[in-house]
């Protein structure tokens, strides 16, 4: 890793760590969370959180009873849930003497080069006042034409943007497995991942009712990151905890090697 500048952490945290299945928000996993990543932050790491849960905290909120399928209600679940959850990660946050910064952005923001340019200049300024990136898509009024389509994506997206130096994905599952653990027993847990082209494109597992991933949005994820040289862990977001032990170089879930001559960060070597 360069110790020339510190080091850049971006995590993405899904639904399903940050909600209840009755759709309301989780506040002990989203304190424990913001006190963890404060707790890095005081280290001298620099992080970007990528959040999902505002369609799923709003749908809950209007409630409803299921995740909205008309592009109509989705918008106005996110434009109500994204409200809800920055006044919980502005109180926790704050908490802890770190206040945040709410980025909304789609697939233009990121491929128009003025535009992107602005981005990444909001992203550099946020973090040199010390304060958290707090990234979603603009789902209150994305259409599918812009859409980037999914918050494991988009993490990487932006890990390749900022020239982060890892990504984290918490998942509601522990890592990559030979076969979806769900439904196998067998299933083989797979630590290290140094060529992800020829893992077998039906692995991974199903997505859960308040998210819209699963593990082959974080393959795909890890693919696009570790292509800009940035190392990826997907991990159980159950336990926030678990970052002070990646932080550490422990091994927790699987780690997406970038090819000899693109990473900087392999922690866990």
């Amino acid at each position: 890793m360069d110790k020339k500048r510190k080091t850049r952490l971006v995590v993405k945290v899904g639904s399903s760590s940050l909600t209840h299945e009755s759709g309301k928000l989780n506040l002990r996993n989203l304190e424990r969370l913001s006190r963890v990543l404060s707790d890095i932050m005081n280290s001298g790491v620099e992080v970007i959180l990528v959040s999902s849960g505002a369609q799923a905290a709003g749908f809950g909120r209007l409630g409803l009873r299921e995740r909205p399928t008309e592009l109509r209600m989705k918008q106005a679940a996110a434009s109500v849930g994204q409200g809800a959850l920055m006044y919980i990660y502005e109180k926790f946050f704050g908490e802890y003497g770190y206040p945040v910064g709410q980025i909304l952005l789609n697939k233009w923001d990121v491929e128009d080069e003025i535009m992107r340019t602005n981005l990444l200049n909001t992203f550099e300024t946020l973090i040199e006042c010390g304060a958290v990136p707090i990234v979603n898509e603009n789902d209150s009024v994305a259409v599918e034409e812009i859409l980037i389509g999914d918050n494991d994506t988009l993490s990487a997206t932006v890990a390749c943007l900022v020239d982060a130096d890892l990504l984290v994905i918490l998942s509601d599952i522990d890592g990559l497995y030979d076969k979806d653990p769900h439904l196998y027993s067998d299933a083989r847990f797979i630590e290290r991942v140094e060529d992800i082209s020829s893992l077998n494109a039906e692995l991974g597992g199903v997505a859960s009712n308040r998210g819209t991933g699963g593990m082959i949005t974080k393959i795909h994820a890890a693919e696009m990151a570790v292509s800009c040289g940035v190392s990826t862990i997907v991990t159980s977001g159950e336990r926030p905890e678990c970052l002070y032990d990646i932080m550490e170089g422990k091994p927790v879930g699987t780690l997406f090697v970038p090819k000899e001559g693109e990473g900087r960060n392999d922690e866990q070597t």
